[in-house]
């Protein structure tokens, strides 16, 4: 998710730039026989598994109650108990406590939006809202809305969400970008070792990647993560529009804050950032929490605008610098800093007019 560079003109800024804040109420929602996954993160699996971040033991509580409704009362009652494997990501994004899970498992939207989630340290519930579960911080508060910079609070307006794939997007060839096709072949190249493993698409925006990683049945799980409301319910749409999807793909749709995000340390084997670290707050620490939560090995993968190209006049520089001062474009050398000072190794990006792709990996 992310706007083409800037220019001195911004009038159509100002028209769209007004945040969508709803205000919705929280709810649990499950029709099926419902299992409670309590999830720890055990040193040793009793399995092999490829991927340190399918290690995570979970424990399935069967509930006895015919009633599979998810309520606060139902993820505090103590259920008999049978033992299981599973793969299992969640966490929450207060003390980064692996998550209970009541509801059908796996990382797809029916079985999520089915599903309730509690922490059992910090006693807070989270559940599917509309079509996307929210593992904010502010998830289910009535009274407290809270607004970010402009960066971030232009993408959850509805008409951006509207127009992001229908005329946005396409304007950043004009910076440099290769297209969605072509940067989701070069991103497969980079993620080949994490084949396989769970995929987390950061700032997904409406999904243009998330849906092209789900469709290429190379992950275990993909996570389509923003932190705008109505870019996920354009995802959403999308994916209700698609017949290549099906309730059983394995791609989730989670909102969420890139600087606090809500999965255990060490359990993600690939993190993609699409045209998105120009709009964070602070790409330190969203790229710092990138490298906490991929596992050893684990890579990361994104695209931005560098701050001007190679082929801008001296001259002109420091004007479009203050121009495009309310984004964070930064430029080659220190994008590769802030990669290598939260820890990631293996740095290598390409770079065609403005447009910048660039991996690194978690030692």
């Amino acid at each position: 998710m992310a706007m083409a560079a800037l220019t001195a003109s911004s009038s159509a800024i100002t028209l769209i730039n007004k945040p969508f804040l709803p205000n919705r109420s929280s709810f649990f929602s499950s029709n099926s026989h419902s299992r409670l996954l309590q999830f720890s993160v055990s040193a040793s699996a009793s399995v092999h598994l490829r991927y340190p971040s399918t290690a995570i033991r979970a424990v399935a509580l069967e509930s006895n109650s015919k009633d599979s409704s998810i309520s606060s009362q139902d993820l505090n009652e103590t259920p008999s108990i049978d033992e299981i494997e599973e793969t299992q990501v969640f966490a929450c994004p207060v003390c980064y406590q692996p998550l209970m899970r009541k509801g059908p498992s796996g990382i797809n939207l029916q079985a999520i939006y089915r599903s309730g989630f509690k922490c059992g340290q910090c006693n807070k519930t989270y559940s599917s809202k509309d079509e996307y579960l929210d593992l904010t911080v502010t998830a289910d508060l009535d009274d407290y809305n809270e607004v970010k910079p402009i960066t971030t609070e232009l993408f959850r307006s509805p008409l951006v969400s509207f127009l992001y794939e229908r005329g946005w997007r396409q304007n950043f060839k004009r910076s440099g970008f290769p297209g969605p096709d072509e940067e989701f072949k070069m991103a497969e190249e980079y993620f080949k070792e994490a084949e396989g493993g769970v995929l987390v698409d950061v700032s997904c925006g409406s999904g243009l990647f998330s849906r092209k990683f789900a469709q290429s049945g190379k992950y275990s799980g993909v996570i389509a993560l923003d932190y705008s409301e109505n870019m996920l319910r354009q995802c959403n749409e999308f994916i209700k529009n698609d017949n290549t999807f099906d309730s059983s793909t394995n791609i989730a749709l989670v909102r969420a804050d890139v600087s606090r995000l809500p999965f255990p340390s060490g359990s993600v084997d690939a993190v993609h950032a699409g045209a998105a670290l120009h709009c964070w707050p602070s790409p330190t620490n969203a790229i710092a929490e990138i490298c906490r939560v991929l596992r050893s090995g684990g890579v990361f993968v994104g695209t931005t605008f560098l701050r001007y190209s190679p082929s801008t006049p001296w001259i002109i520089r420091p004007f479009q610098s203050r121009i495009l001062q309310n984004y964070n474009y930064l430029m080659q050398d220190e994008i590769k800093d802030v990669c290598t000072s939260c820890g990631l190794t293996d740095y290598a990006d390409y770079v065609q007019d403005s447009f910048i792709m660039f991996t690194a990996r978690k030692p």
